[in-house]
C-alpha cells in the first residue's frame, strides 16, 4: 500500500485511458500511470556490465553500508532506463518518433528490491515544421513502493499528430 501522504497530487486534467495517442489527441494537463518493475540484482549487475559502471557502491555491499546505505543502491541511469521502458510499454501508447531531451534529477536511491513505476503528465506541447509531428513535454516522476519520489523530471518526445 503506498503512503498516500508521500504520492504527489494528481494533476489537473484527464486521466488517460489505454490507447494510443498521438499529437494532435493529447492536452497540457493529461496524465497516466505506468505498471511497476522490480529492481533485481540481475539489472543491477547487467546494467554495470553494459555501462562499464563497476563503482563500489553499485557492486559492494560493505562499501555501500559504509556509504551510510542499507546496501547496493542501483543505478540512477538503471532507475531512468527502467522508467522509460515502463512509459514505452505502457497500456497508454504514444506515437512517439523520437525521444529529444531529457532534464532529469535523482532524488532518493534505488535499492534491489524496490517496486518503481511512473507518473506521467502532459506538460506542454507544440507544432514541428514538420507537418504531421508535433513535440510534448511530459513531467515524469518516479516513485518507489513506499510513494516516494526517488527521480523525475522532463523530457521532450517527438510525435505523429495522429
Amino acid at each position: 500500500m503506498l503512503n498516500e501522504e508521500l504520492v504527489p497530487s494528481q494533476p489537473p486534467g484527464r486521466e488517460l485511458d489505454a490507447g494510443e495517442y498521438g499529437y494532435d489527441a493529447l492536452e497540457p494537463g493529461d496524465h497516466y500511470r505506468t505498471a511497476g518493475i522490480t529492481i533485481t540484482e540481475s539489472h543491477v549487475v547487467g546494467f554495470a556490465g553494459i555501462s562499464g559502471d563497476l563503482f563500489d557502491v553499485h557492486m559492494d555491499d560493505e562499501f555501500a553500508r559504509e556509504a551510510g546505505f542499507s546496501g547496493r543502491i542501483a543505478h540512477g541511469l538503471l532507475g531512468l532506463a527502467l522508467a522509460d521502458g515502463l512509459k514505452t510499454r505502457c497500456k497508454v501508447r504514444l506515437k512517439g518518433v523520437a525521444t529529444l531531451n531529457w532534464n532529469w534529477s535523482f532524488r532518493a536511491p534505488l535499492l534491489i528490491g524496490d517496486r518503481i513505476h511512473a507518473r506521467l503528465a502532459v506538460k506542454a506541447k507544440r507544432p514541428t515544421r514538420k507537418p504531421g509531428r508535433g513535440i510534448v513535454t511530459l513531467e515524469m516522476k518516479v516513485l518507489n513502493q513506499r510513494g516516494e519520489v526517488v527521480q523525475e523530471g522532463e523530457t521532450q518526445l517527438m510525435m505523429e499528430s495522429a
